[in-house]
């Protein structure tokens, strides 16, 4: 088999992988900003680096994965007054920053659980590592990278790039920075405009706001994930992935910091997943076209055509590279609906297979089954392209098909290859693309529950006890069951 072989972002070329310690893989990715619901953009990073994370397991690997949860806001570079988006949305909603947190990072932990993603190792908070990332910014001041104004210290980027890369991941020139960067409010007391904040003294009105040595305040986004990957993989680790948004300021920053503190680049591979997008335009909450994960799983949001399973979004996501784009349609995603049952009906009907004779009587077949099982490795080591695999995985579906129905004889694939197809399907379909059965709405006894909970539900609501209705709600949500009232006043569901 051949080794496996990613694209480092950081030199722009396909390199063979070969971890730090033998046997061993720390692995970082950046989590979410608790500060709201994920939406189908969130998606895919998480989801991506499942699988990467799933078949470096496979490979025999010890992984330790990290990916931090952003509870401490995430500091808007150049906003005005360094708005902190936690403490912003805390205050909308009337919670407490805290409450806010959690809130968000149970319903992020509900989503990842939905679509079957492997919880990580360890999964540190920015607001727990406020200590590490003082530290880290004293460090970086003493080495006379990094300065202190009214409280605020500023990371200086024209003096570390007179001696490092700056800008070699995000193929960024420090001079075509300096001709685009936009004059904004508050970056008068900066030496350059392209420096980036390490901590920031905190206004009156801040609520999220610690001690430092340098005033009461709190810290830049950046260096949250240095001081994170840094305490649980070391100074120097094997990947660090994120979405390609991400690369900068974010991951250029993180570089930066990391560097100086060090003396070398903190993760020797950069992996970078592409964006979702809709109608070309990548899906953010600054667009104003996201739809969050829990539109998606009920069909609520006016986009939606109906609703999508969690792994429908899944194998939809699984079908296209990491690396290249992907655009939302109805049509995508009821196409990927429809490949997905098509492909685990396969799956079941191989599994209750019975092997036939020891030599195949039809050589060529047989040969051509094992060819496409061992192309699943060869793709899988390419830098983990998914599309590949699914695409050989669905020319043995027909060959499945046939075999059931007659129209090859059970005797024509040796036993040996029966036996190593449902082994490379289970390895892959299961355990490397994470995918389920989900057609437990096919079974009729479920479906009588569910619609009898719905008749009780709806009865409740006619007698305005509406702490029933929301209870059967929650619950059955907890179960995976989502409804949805329609504007007709009728009630459907799906499975999450």
């Amino acid at each position: 088999m051949s080794s496996l072989k990613v694209h480092n972002s950081y030199t722009r070329q396909k390199e063979t992988f070969t971890s730090l310690t033998p046997g061993h893989v720390g692995m970082y990715v950046c989590g979410p900003t608790v500060s709201g619901e994920s939406h189908l953009g969130h998606a895919r990073p998480f989801i991506t680096f499942d699988f990467i994370y799933r078949y470096l397991l496979h490979l025999g690997y010890k992984v330790r994965y990290v990916r931090n949860i952003t509870d401490a806001g995430h500091f808007e570079e150049e906003g005005r007054e360094a708005e902190d988006k936690i403490a912003k949305k805390a205050v909308v909603e009337k919670l407490e920053p805290m409450e806010l947190v959690q809130k968000y990072t149970n319903l992020f932990h509900w989503a990842m659980h939905q679509f079957n993603n492997l919880e990580p190792n360890i999964e540190p908070t920015a607001t727990g590592h406020i200590v590490e990332q003082i530290g880290m910014i004293e460090k970086i001041i003493s080495e006379g990278y990094a300065y202190e104004v009214n409280g605020s210290v500023y990371f200086d980027v024209k003096k570390y790039a007179a001696h490092y890369p700056y800008g070699k991941l995000s193929g960024r020139i420090l001079d075509d920075l300096l001709e685009t960067t936009r004059d904004l409010d508050g970056q008068d007391e900066k030496h350059n405009r392209q420096d980036f904040a390490l901590w920031k003294a905190a206004p009156p009105e801040h609520i999220m706001r610690w001690q430092s040595p340098w005033g009461e305040g709190f810290p830049g986004w950046h260096i949250e994930c240095s001081a994170m990957s840094t305490k649980y993989l070391g100074e120097q680790f094997d990947i660090h992935g994120g979405g390609m948004d991400l690369q900068f300021p974010h991951h250029e920053s993180e570089i930066a910091q990391s560097t100086i503190c060090n003396r070398q680049i903190p993760a020797r591979y950069w992996l970078h997943n592409n964006m979702i997008t809709l109608n070309g335009r990548k899906m953010g909450k600054s667009y104003g076209n996201q739809i969050r994960l829990t539109e998606m799983f009920s069909g609520s949001h006016p986009l939606l055509q109906q609703a999508y399973s969690p792994m429908t979004i899944r194998f939809f996501i699984l079908q296209t590279h990491y690396r290249s784009t992907l655009d939302f349609s109805n049509e995508a995603l009821q196409a990927a609906e429809k490949g997905l049952k098509r492909l685990w009906e396969a799956y079941e009907l191989l599994k209750k297979f019975e092997v036939g004779s020891a030599q195949p009587t039809d050589p060529a077949l047989d040969e051509k089954v094992r060819g496409l099982l061992l192309g699943l490795d060869e793709f899988m080591n390419d830098d983990f392209n998914t599309a590949k695999v699914l695409a050989n995985i669905f020319e043995l579906v027909p060959v499945i098909n046939s075999l059931k129905s007659g129209q090859i004889r059970p005797d024509a694939i040796s036993p040996a290859t029966i036996g190593m197809m449902k082994k490379y399907f289970t390895d892959y379909l299961e355990n490397i693309l994470g995918l389920k059965g989900e057609f437990a709405g096919d079974d009729h006894k479920l479906t009588g529950v569910v619609e009898l909970l719905i008749d009780i539900r709806r009865d409740a609501r006619t007698r305005k006890d509406y702490a029933t209705s929301d209870k059967i709600r929650l619950q059955l949500l907890d179960l995976g069951i989502v409804l949805k009232d329609e504007k007709d006043g009728g009630i459907s569901y799906s499975f999450a």
